[in-house]
């Protein structure tokens, strides 16, 4: 029984003319027609990524896991009864309009929404992008990964890992709480972010160029309010990236050449070096706020610390590899 990959997100929104544009000529998503009140979006082969409700509130309308074996859902649907957890089994025509072959779902004990789903479909259409990209890398490591903002992280790391099965890769309380969770190889799909308030933070898109990050921060730095992370590299995941800031208000991490971990061997460890080596300079953020991330970064700096010239990411040098 376990998760294994951030199969969709759904975000509440009714701003469909800035979505489609968004995620279209920004992101480089391809919109697929689903009819009016709705708007879906492809990254790959499977039929739906994001799904843009059409509801009121610009939030996270839930989080899709992919589970390994139909027979998971009714094994994860009894414990999270026993954890009283009230859990509700998808109709088939709801499956349908998720385009999966089953699902359950629930909420979290913060209250967000989580769907466990089994064996989503595929287009057999080839994926277009909204703009000349190379593509997302997906596949066996999911559509990317989430972080949704907590009151109290410690209050939902045992639901996460007790529950669900999520692994934690690693944490930091400096200069703010966060803890990161794996599913599959990539370093982390879930992460939450001890901010004292609820809401989503980000989704992260991981590109399979580095170019198609650069071009992608071209399109929107000259603009008003459309950054909000410059770009920078994370110390964790070694991600390559930066913030955009979605129709809806929260962000949008664009990213290329993600840390690739062995689940089997992984060990969880507490990091010290803050979030990022260089960069990520925060626009959104009082100057204030943002002087405790730039400080840390300079602390980083001047002690030297970087990422290893040969990171563990195979799948980027296997590319480098069969390119020459």
């Amino acid at each position: 029984m376990a998760i294994k990959a951030l199969s969709y997100i759904g975000v509440n929104s009714d701003k469909f003319e800035d979505w489609s544009y968004y995620c279209q000529k920004n992101l480089g998503m391809q919109l697929v027609d689903r009819g009016k009140g709705i708007l879906s979006f492809r990254m790959d082969d499977q039929k739906q990524r994001l799904t843009i409700t059409g509801d009121k509130g610009d939030n996270l309308g839930f989080l899709g896991w992919e589970v390994e074996n139909k027979e998971d859902l009714q094994s994860f649907a009894s414990k999270l009864e026993e954890n009283k957890i009230e859990v509700t089994q998808g109709k088939s025509l709801f499956a349908d309009q998720r385009f999966v072959e089953d699902l359950i779902y629930f909420n979290d004990p913060q209250g967000n929404r989580i769907e466990l789903v089994y064996n989503p479909m595929n287009d057999t259409n080839p994926f277009k992008p909204g703009r000349p990209i190379s593509g997302f890398k997906t596949g066996a490591l999911g559509m990317g990964h989430a972080v949704v903002h907590v009151k109290k992280i410690d209050d939902l790391i045992p639901f996460y890992t007790e529950v669900l099965g999520f692994k934690i890769s690693d944490y930091s309380h400096t200069p703010i709480s966060l803890c990161f969770f794996h599913v599959n190889g990539r370093h982390h799909s879930l992460a939450l972010f001890g901010s004292g308030r609820t809401g989503f933070h980000h989704f992260m898109v991981e590109y399979n160029s580095l170019d198609d990050v650069g071009q992608g921060y071209d399109l929107l730095q000259y603009e008003d309010n459309k950054i909000a992370y410059t770009l920078g590299r994370h110390t964790n995941d070694y991600m390559t990236s930066f913030y955009s800031i979605t129709p809806s208000g929260f962000f949008i991490e664009n990213g290329w050449g993600g840390r690739i971990i062995d689940p089997k061997t992984w060990k969880p460890i507490e990091t010290f070096e803050g979030p990022s080596f260089w960069g990520h300079e925060r626009l959104y953020l009082p100057d204030e706020e943002r002087m405790k991330f730039r400080n840390k970064r300079l602390e980083t700096a001047s002690e030297g610390k970087q990422a290893p010239l040969f990171i563990d990411c195979p799948w980027l040098y296997s590319n480098t590899i069969n390119k020459k």
